[in-house]
Protein backbone atom coordinates (compact mmCIF):
# COMPACT_ATOMS: atom_id res chain seq x y z
CA UNK A 1 0.00 0.00 0.00
CA UNK A 2 1.24 3.40 -1.10
CA UNK A 3 0.95 6.07 2.05
CA UNK A 4 1.55 9.40 1.93
CA UNK A 5 1.63 12.16 4.94
CA UNK A 6 0.56 15.54 2.85
CA UNK A 7 1.83 18.50 5.18
CA UNK A 8 3.92 21.50 4.49
CA UNK A 9 3.21 25.32 4.39
CA UNK A 10 -0.41 26.82 5.34
CA UNK A 11 -1.02 28.30 1.47
CA UNK A 12 1.24 26.49 -0.30
CA UNK A 13 -1.32 24.16 -2.01
CA UNK A 14 -1.92 21.19 0.48
CA UNK A 15 -5.59 21.06 -0.08
CA UNK A 16 -5.25 21.50 -3.87
CA UNK A 17 -3.16 18.70 -4.11
CA UNK A 18 -5.14 16.19 -1.79
CA UNK A 19 -7.95 17.17 -4.48
CA UNK A 20 -4.98 16.01 -7.55
CA UNK A 21 -4.75 12.86 -5.80
CA UNK A 22 -8.06 11.90 -4.83
CA UNK A 23 -8.33 12.25 -8.62
CA UNK A 24 -6.35 9.42 -8.97
CA UNK A 25 -7.77 7.37 -6.96
CA UNK A 26 -5.92 7.86 -3.36
CA UNK A 27 -8.64 7.55 -0.37
CA UNK A 28 -7.64 10.89 0.98
CA UNK A 29 -8.06 12.58 4.64
CA UNK A 30 -7.33 15.77 5.78
CA UNK A 31 -6.25 17.23 8.91
CA UNK A 32 -6.36 14.02 11.28
CA UNK A 33 -4.55 14.00 14.50
CA UNK A 34 -1.32 12.41 13.97
CA UNK A 35 -1.88 10.35 17.34
CA UNK A 36 -4.33 8.58 14.73
CA UNK A 37 -2.15 7.79 12.29
CA UNK A 38 -0.71 4.24 13.64
CA UNK A 39 -4.38 3.09 13.95
CA UNK A 40 -5.50 4.81 10.57
CA UNK A 41 -2.49 2.65 9.24
CA UNK A 42 -3.77 -0.35 10.43
CA UNK A 43 -7.33 -0.11 9.27
CA UNK A 44 -6.09 0.61 5.79
CA UNK A 45 -3.72 -2.40 5.72
CA UNK A 46 -6.63 -4.44 7.59
CA UNK A 47 -8.51 -3.70 3.94
CA UNK A 48 -7.21 -6.83 2.48
CA UNK A 49 -6.13 -4.62 -0.82
CA UNK A 50 -9.38 -2.47 -1.12
CA UNK A 51 -7.40 0.61 0.01
CA UNK A 52 -4.01 0.62 -2.17
CA UNK A 53 -3.30 4.32 -1.98
CA UNK A 54 -3.92 6.35 0.85
CA UNK A 55 -2.62 10.47 1.44
CA UNK A 56 -3.51 11.84 5.01
CA UNK A 57 -3.03 15.72 5.11
CA UNK A 58 -1.46 17.18 8.05
CA UNK A 59 -0.27 20.50 9.52
CA UNK A 60 -0.29 23.17 12.31
CA UNK A 61 -4.06 23.62 12.22
CA UNK A 62 -3.68 20.76 14.74
CA UNK A 63 -1.90 22.65 17.50
CA UNK A 64 -0.60 21.00 20.04
CA UNK A 65 -0.74 17.65 18.12
CA UNK A 66 1.32 18.36 15.61
CA UNK A 67 3.97 18.01 18.06
CA UNK A 68 3.33 13.89 18.40
CA UNK A 69 4.19 14.18 14.60
CA UNK A 70 7.75 12.70 15.03
CA UNK A 71 6.94 10.17 17.61
CA UNK A 72 3.81 9.00 15.87
CA UNK A 73 6.11 8.69 12.49
CA UNK A 74 8.56 6.05 14.50
CA UNK A 75 5.92 4.29 15.60
CA UNK A 76 4.79 3.65 11.95
CA UNK A 77 8.12 2.41 11.11
CA UNK A 78 8.53 0.14 13.83
CA UNK A 79 5.27 -1.62 12.74
CA UNK A 80 6.50 -1.53 9.38
CA UNK A 81 4.31 0.74 7.78
CA UNK A 82 6.41 2.64 5.04
CA UNK A 83 5.08 6.12 4.33
CA UNK A 84 5.80 9.11 1.94
CA UNK A 85 5.94 12.61 3.04
CA UNK A 86 5.19 15.46 0.38
CA UNK A 87 6.12 18.54 1.89
CA UNK A 88 4.78 21.53 0.04
CA UNK A 89 5.90 25.32 0.42
CA UNK A 90 6.55 28.76 -0.88
CA UNK A 91 7.97 31.86 -0.48
CA UNK A 92 6.88 34.26 2.40
CA UNK A 93 5.58 37.26 -0.42
CA UNK A 94 3.87 34.83 -2.53
CA UNK A 95 2.12 33.09 1.06
CA UNK A 96 1.36 36.49 1.87
CA UNK A 97 0.20 37.36 -1.43
CA UNK A 98 -2.36 34.25 -1.28
CA UNK A 99 -3.41 35.07 2.40
CA UNK A 100 -4.67 38.61 1.66
CA UNK A 101 -6.39 37.18 -1.68
CA UNK A 102 -8.39 35.12 0.47
CA UNK A 103 -8.84 37.11 3.24
CA UNK A 104 -8.27 34.85 5.72
CA UNK A 105 -5.85 34.75 8.76
CA UNK A 106 -2.90 32.47 9.66
CA UNK A 107 -3.23 30.05 11.88
CA UNK A 108 -0.35 30.81 14.02
CA UNK A 109 -0.92 34.64 13.68
CA UNK A 110 -3.32 34.74 16.59
CA UNK A 111 -3.98 38.61 15.86
CA UNK A 112 -0.73 39.65 14.63
CA UNK A 113 1.05 40.05 11.00
CA UNK A 114 0.24 37.06 8.36
CA UNK A 115 4.54 37.42 8.37
CA UNK A 116 4.63 36.52 11.76
CA UNK A 117 2.82 33.26 11.89
CA UNK A 118 4.79 32.12 8.51
CA UNK A 119 8.02 32.47 10.45
CA UNK A 120 6.72 30.70 13.64
CA UNK A 121 5.38 27.78 11.45
CA UNK A 122 8.07 27.45 9.05
CA UNK A 123 10.17 26.85 12.59
CA UNK A 124 8.03 24.18 13.38
CA UNK A 125 8.27 22.57 10.02
CA UNK A 126 12.00 22.34 9.83
CA UNK A 127 12.70 18.95 11.24
CA UNK A 128 9.76 17.52 8.90
CA UNK A 129 11.15 19.34 5.55
CA UNK A 130 14.08 17.61 6.64
CA UNK A 131 12.43 13.95 6.73
CA UNK A 132 10.36 14.75 3.20
CA UNK A 133 10.62 12.06 0.77
CA UNK A 134 9.18 14.72 -1.79
CA UNK A 135 10.19 18.73 -1.96
CA UNK A 136 8.00 20.85 -4.02
CA UNK A 137 7.78 24.56 -4.09
CA UNK A 138 4.68 26.16 -5.41
CA UNK A 139 5.77 30.13 -5.61
CA UNK A 140 6.28 29.70 -9.29
CA UNK A 141 3.86 27.19 -10.37
CA UNK A 142 0.57 27.14 -11.86
CA UNK A 143 -2.30 24.40 -10.92
CA UNK A 144 -2.00 23.01 -14.42
CA UNK A 145 1.56 22.49 -13.39
CA UNK A 146 1.38 21.51 -10.04
CA UNK A 147 -0.98 18.63 -11.08
CA UNK A 148 1.16 17.42 -13.71
CA UNK A 149 4.03 16.72 -10.85
CA UNK A 150 1.59 14.96 -8.69
CA UNK A 151 0.43 12.71 -11.79
CA UNK A 152 4.13 12.07 -12.43
CA UNK A 153 4.94 10.94 -9.09
CA UNK A 154 2.11 9.75 -7.75
CA UNK A 155 0.43 8.38 -11.12
CA UNK A 156 3.46 7.44 -13.36
CA UNK A 157 5.81 6.72 -10.82
CA UNK A 158 8.75 8.95 -12.88
CA UNK A 159 11.82 9.99 -11.17
CA UNK A 160 11.25 12.68 -8.81
CA UNK A 161 13.92 15.34 -8.20
CA UNK A 162 12.99 17.88 -5.73
CA UNK A 163 14.09 21.16 -8.33
CA UNK A 164 11.82 23.29 -10.29
CA UNK A 165 13.30 25.32 -12.73
CA UNK A 166 12.65 28.39 -14.00
CA UNK A 167 14.04 30.09 -16.75
CA UNK A 168 12.72 33.92 -17.38
CA UNK A 169 13.17 36.60 -19.04
CA UNK A 170 13.38 40.56 -18.32
CA UNK A 171 14.59 43.93 -19.24
CA UNK A 172 17.63 45.21 -17.35
CA UNK A 173 15.88 48.75 -17.72
CA UNK A 174 12.81 47.25 -15.53
CA UNK A 175 15.34 45.90 -12.68
CA UNK A 176 17.01 42.27 -12.40
CA UNK A 177 14.29 39.95 -11.41
CA UNK A 178 14.99 39.99 -6.91
CA UNK A 179 14.28 35.88 -6.89
CA UNK A 180 17.18 35.39 -9.54
CA UNK A 181 19.49 32.57 -8.61
CA UNK A 182 21.55 32.78 -11.97
CA UNK A 183 21.09 35.76 -14.15
CA UNK A 184 22.97 36.24 -17.68
CA UNK A 185 23.34 39.36 -20.07
CA UNK A 186 22.51 39.26 -24.00
CA UNK A 187 22.40 42.54 -24.75
CA UNK A 188 25.77 41.46 -26.76
CA UNK A 189 23.72 40.17 -29.46
CA UNK A 190 22.38 42.20 -32.07
CA UNK A 191 19.06 44.36 -31.36
CA UNK A 192 16.08 43.23 -33.42
CA UNK A 193 14.58 46.51 -31.96
CA UNK A 194 16.42 48.98 -34.74
CA UNK A 195 15.07 46.24 -37.43
CA UNK A 196 11.81 47.85 -38.74
CA UNK A 197 9.58 45.24 -39.30
CA UNK A 198 10.57 43.18 -36.00
CA UNK A 199 10.66 46.44 -33.84
CA UNK A 200 6.71 45.98 -32.51
CA UNK A 201 7.33 41.79 -32.17
CA UNK A 202 8.79 39.95 -29.48
CA UNK A 203 10.80 36.78 -29.09
CA UNK A 204 7.81 34.49 -29.32
CA UNK A 205 7.40 35.70 -32.86
CA UNK A 206 9.05 33.78 -35.73
CA UNK A 207 10.57 36.41 -37.79
CA UNK A 208 12.47 37.67 -34.41
CA UNK A 209 13.45 34.30 -33.29
CA UNK A 210 14.72 33.17 -36.54
CA UNK A 211 16.59 36.37 -36.46
CA UNK A 212 18.24 36.29 -33.02
CA UNK A 213 18.91 32.32 -33.40
CA UNK A 214 20.45 32.95 -36.87
CA UNK A 215 23.87 34.95 -35.59
CA UNK A 216 26.28 31.51 -34.37
CA UNK A 217 27.09 33.95 -31.04
CA UNK A 218 23.23 33.16 -30.13
CA UNK A 219 23.76 29.66 -30.49
CA UNK A 220 27.30 29.28 -28.95
CA UNK A 221 26.01 30.76 -25.82
CA UNK A 222 22.68 28.91 -26.04
CA UNK A 223 25.54 25.71 -25.87
CA UNK A 224 27.38 26.83 -23.34
CA UNK A 225 24.70 28.06 -21.10
CA UNK A 226 22.97 24.39 -21.81
CA UNK A 227 26.21 22.79 -20.70
CA UNK A 228 27.04 24.42 -17.76
CA UNK A 229 23.88 24.31 -16.39
CA UNK A 230 23.62 20.48 -17.04
CA UNK A 231 26.38 19.99 -14.97
CA UNK A 232 25.15 22.83 -12.22
CA UNK A 233 21.29 21.13 -11.82
CA UNK A 234 22.54 17.56 -10.22
CA UNK A 235 24.77 19.76 -8.03
CA UNK A 236 22.27 21.65 -6.86
CA UNK A 237 19.91 18.74 -6.36
CA UNK A 238 22.32 16.96 -4.56
CA UNK A 239 22.75 20.21 -1.94
CA UNK A 240 18.58 19.64 -1.38
CA UNK A 241 18.44 23.02 -3.85
CA UNK A 242 14.24 23.11 -3.98
CA UNK A 243 14.14 26.12 -6.77
CA UNK A 244 16.65 27.43 -9.51
CA UNK A 245 15.43 30.50 -11.41
CA UNK A 246 17.77 31.73 -14.01
CA UNK A 247 17.27 34.94 -15.67
CA UNK A 248 18.41 36.15 -18.89
CA UNK A 249 18.21 39.86 -20.06
CA UNK A 250 18.48 41.90 -22.53
CA UNK A 251 17.80 46.32 -22.77
CA UNK A 252 13.64 45.93 -22.84
CA UNK A 253 12.79 42.20 -22.11
CA UNK A 254 11.19 41.78 -25.19
CA UNK A 255 12.84 40.27 -28.33
CA UNK A 256 16.71 39.02 -27.68
CA UNK A 257 16.23 37.75 -24.00
CA UNK A 258 12.52 36.09 -24.82
CA UNK A 259 14.33 34.39 -28.08
CA UNK A 260 17.00 32.64 -25.64
CA UNK A 261 14.74 32.22 -22.70
CA UNK A 262 12.15 30.20 -24.99
CA UNK A 263 15.34 28.37 -27.00
CA UNK A 264 16.99 27.36 -23.57
CA UNK A 265 13.21 26.50 -22.16
CA UNK A 266 13.42 24.01 -25.12
CA UNK A 267 16.81 22.45 -23.86
CA UNK A 268 15.67 21.55 -20.58
CA UNK A 269 12.22 20.47 -21.38
CA UNK A 270 11.66 17.05 -20.53
CA UNK A 271 14.64 15.74 -18.40
CA UNK A 272 12.99 14.40 -15.46
CA UNK A 273 13.09 18.36 -13.98
CA UNK A 274 9.52 20.48 -13.66
CA UNK A 275 10.70 23.33 -16.21
CA UNK A 276 8.78 27.05 -16.33
CA UNK A 277 9.07 29.19 -18.21
CA UNK A 278 8.47 33.36 -17.77
CA UNK A 279 8.60 36.79 -19.82
CA UNK A 280 8.25 39.49 -17.42
CA UNK A 281 8.51 42.47 -19.26
CA UNK A 282 7.69 41.26 -22.55
CA UNK A 283 4.50 43.31 -22.63
CA UNK A 284 6.15 46.44 -21.57
CA UNK A 285 6.39 48.75 -24.42
CA UNK A 286 4.48 46.66 -26.90
CA UNK A 287 2.49 48.96 -28.61
CA UNK A 288 0.84 46.02 -30.84
CA UNK A 289 -0.40 42.84 -29.79
CA UNK A 290 0.98 39.46 -31.57
CA UNK A 291 -0.63 38.30 -34.51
Amino acid sequence: MRFVIVTGMSGAGKSTVLRFLEDINFFCVDNLPPALLPKFAELCYEQGGEIDKVAMGIDIRGGKLFSDLFSVLSELQVFGYDYEILFLDASEKTLIKRYKESRRSHPLSKGGSIAEGIIKERQMLEEVKKKATYIIETSHILTRELKEQINKIFLENQKFESLIITVCSFGFKYGIPVDSDLVFDVRFLPNPFYIQELKELTGNDAPVYDYVMNFEESNVFLQKLTDMLEFLIPQYIKEGKNQLIISIGCTGGKHRSVTLANALYKKLYGKNHTILLKHNDIEKDVRHKKF
